[in-house]
């Protein structure tokens, strides 16, 4: 059970230290203590010193750590080791390599390397869960469990997993008849007489293949994370939680179904610091990826955290300085590690968990940093740090289990997504297709949120009736869609709701089937406007009547009643809307025919508050129902804002937590 107040935490591993520097156990607690750090993360990357030897177990070595943390009051997470397998296990079952193709086996020493199906690793896994969930489950510093970590990593195309593929489709398709017909297996001589003719995922053309292939590799991550949290659950004492660390990005994740199948959603948040904060938002050199490169793409990554079960959650791996590679070092600026935690707080965390707390001597990430660097003596970082925990702990009570206000609720789709990595219909600039589309498309509307002044929130598809209740909703880029959502929508938007549609929005069904109707699909009416062609921009072009640009990508749209809000001059030599809102019963639909700019996108949303362009101001109601806002500076300079608690003077990269008056 997690305390009554926001945890700070550290993933702490004195095993990874050299040996020269002794035993740091009390020194390091002490330092967390002062730095009002209140839990650690333990033990899930080493499997091989839980069991240096098949059947050899060394339980014991943490046991001073968790006594230690115990005496200070430190709470601890005990992690199960099983997504880094020892050097024994692969060499006595090499059969439990995953292959990232048919036949080809990813070669041992990185980790996640395994198959979940394999026999011989769930039977090892299970042994070496259960012996160290039952040698700590009483201890009274434990209060829950971190089951594997970041799983999800790869497509397992070992045969086992092909057959289990397979048999999946057998039962949800019955025969390959009604495979071939759902699937469009005519197209190329792909129909099918048997079902012993489906072909390996590794040369796979057919959209709906891929899609069910995610699908089954998605279901295979959640199954394994359930099977393991139920072991967990077998054995904990009562009031110990279970988790995982989900990496959103991971190729085989669906995480409403996955976090389901656990007591709490939890989620790594790393974001690129320094200018990569600035607001208004600066062109950024990283692609799209695991690492947030503005502050809408890190509100929107702790969104989607709450998202998954529409409820407060845990952040298990943050920045402390530079995250990545040797190459990537971009340390924050003072006050930034502040910002970046309260704005977590702001959408609902109840932990903040930094990775990790000694910057590592040995392996793979030897430059990502910790709390403390290599040079193990308290700095810049640990003191700011020690700053937060000072605050969280005056904060207390009053910042845990924050429901955030939503002014505009973004739907998510992570089976649009895996389409839209299938057939990305955005290109780069060298035109090749974009595989990040779906993200680039809700991360503009979500970001125009941001900059109106505006409240955003994400809600999964498989959620969609608690995105309805805000009274604007967004879904861009929700390609693969079933007849029942988009029909709920427009029953959003006639019953009074402002509901925003986006490029690709409909455009496919449940098999990523383009549907045979003029688009947008079974929206046309509700929003007064069709298009038949759409085009990649190779220049941003300026729209009239809002303010922005229209990028990357247009649909020729022709207005059937709606009102034209937004248009531009193709280059072809004439006038085309592009942007366009129809009343809708008591509501509204807006049609967005393209991927806004940061200027087109805050204007879709109306008059925007009085905000600074450096500022962001969210709030969230706590649950004595007081409603607390964060004002946040993303900038080096004072600004003062007249906000909702009254006006406020901001300093540079700070932020201010402030009670609304009642």
């Amino acid at each position: 059970m997690l305390p009554p107040h926001v945890v700070l935490g550290t993933a702490y591993y004195p095993e990874y230290l050299p040996r020269s520097v002794g035993d740091r156990t009390a020194a390091d607690l002490d330092l967390m203590v002062a730095a009002g750090i209140t839990a650690i993360r333990v033990g899930e990357s080493v499997w091989s010193t839980w069991e240096p030897r098949d059947g050899v177990f060394d339980l014991e070595w943490i046991r001073p750590v968790l006594d230690a943390a115990g005496e200070r009051g430190i709470d601890v997470i005990v992690g199960t080791p099983t997504y880094a397998v020892p050097p024994w296990l692969q060499r006595a079952h090499p059969e439990i390599a995953a292959e990232r193709r048919t036949g080809s086996p990813v070669p041992w020493g990185i980790r996640q390397e395994i198959d979940y199906g394999q026999p011989a690793f769930l039977f090892h896994a299970e042994r070496v869960v259960r012996r160290i969930v039952e040698r700590y489950r009483d201890h009274p510093a434990v209060i829950g469990y971190q089951v594997d970590n970041e799983p999800g990593v790869l497509l397992a195309h070992n045969t086992s997993a092909f057959d289990a593929f397979v048999a999946r489709l057998r039962r949800e398709y019955g025969d390959v008849d009604a495979l071939n017909e759902a699937w469009g297996l005519t197209y190329w001589s792909h129909r099918l007489s048997d079902w012993t003719e489906l072909w390996r995922p590794d040369g796979n053309s057919t959209p709906s293949y891929d899609l069910a292939w995610r699908r089954f590799q998605a279901s295979r991550t959640t199954e394994f994370i359930g099977w393991q949290a139920g072991l967990v659950r077998e054995l904990l004492r009562p009031g110990q939680f279970v988790t995982t660390c989900l990496a959103y990005d991971r190729p085989a994740v669906a995480d409403v179904p996955l976090t389901g199948r656990l007591d709490v959603a939890a989620g790594n948040i790393y974001v690129d610091v320094q200018d990569g904060l600035a607001r208004p938002a600066r062109p950024s050199p990283l692609e799209p990826g695991w690492i947030g490169r503005s502050v809408a793409e890190l509100f929107l990554a702790a969104d989607r955290i709450y998202g998954s079960r529409g409820e407060p959650f845990l952040v298990t791996e943050t920045n402390a300085t530079s995250i990545g590679g040797s190459h990537q070092n971009r340390p924050p600026y003072d006050g930034q590690l502040r910002q970046l935690a309260w704005a977590m707080v702001s959408r609902g965390a109840r932990m903040v968990e930094y990775w990790h707390w000694h910057s590592n001597h040995h392996g793979a990430e030897t430059f990502w940093g910790g709390v403390l660097g290599h040079g193990l003596e308290p700095g810049r970082v640990y003191q700011e740090i020690a700053t937060l925990g000072a605050e969280l702990a005056e904060a207390g009570a009053s910042v845990v289990d924050l429901t955030p206000d939503i002014d505009v609720a973004v739907v998510w789709s992570t089976e649009s997504d895996w389409a839209l990595q299938f057939q990305p219909p955005l290109a780069t600039a060298f035109g090749i297709p974009d595989k990040s589309s779906y993200q680039t498309i809700v991360t503009a509307f979500y970001a125009g949120i941001l900059d109106a002044g505006l409240r955003p929130g994400v809600v999964p598809v498989e959620r969609l009736e608690a995105a309805l209740d805000a009274p604007t909703v967004v879904v861009a880029g929700m390609y693969v869609a079933s007849d029942s959502v988009l029909d709920r929508l427009v029953s959003y938007a006639r019953a009074g709701g402002h509901l925003i549609v986006g490029p690709r929005t409909g455009y496919a069904d449940l098999e990523a089937r383009p549907r045979p109707e003029v688009a947008p699909p079974r929206l046309r009416e509700a929003a007064g406007v069709v298009y038949q062609e759409f085009e990649n921009l190779v220049a941003d072009l300026p729209v009239s009547g809002l303010a922005g640009r229209a990028t990357r990508w247009a649909e020729t749209l022709i207005v059937d009643d709606a009102e034209v809000l937004a248009w531009y001059d193709h280059p072809g030599g004439e006038r085309r809307p592009i942007v366009t809102t129809k009343c809708c019963g008591a509501g509204r639909v807006t049609y967005v025919g393209t991927v806004p700019d940061a200027e087109l996108a805050a204007a879709l949303y109306g008059e925007s508050r009085l905000w600074a362009p450096s500022v962001t101001a969210l709030s969230a109601v706590n649950p004595a129902g007081e409603r607390l806002w964060f004002v946040h500076n993303w900038s080096g300079s004072t600004v003062t804002v007249d906000a909702p608690i009254g006006r406020l003077e901001v300093g540079p990269w700070d932020v201010q937590v402030c009670k609304e008056a009642q």
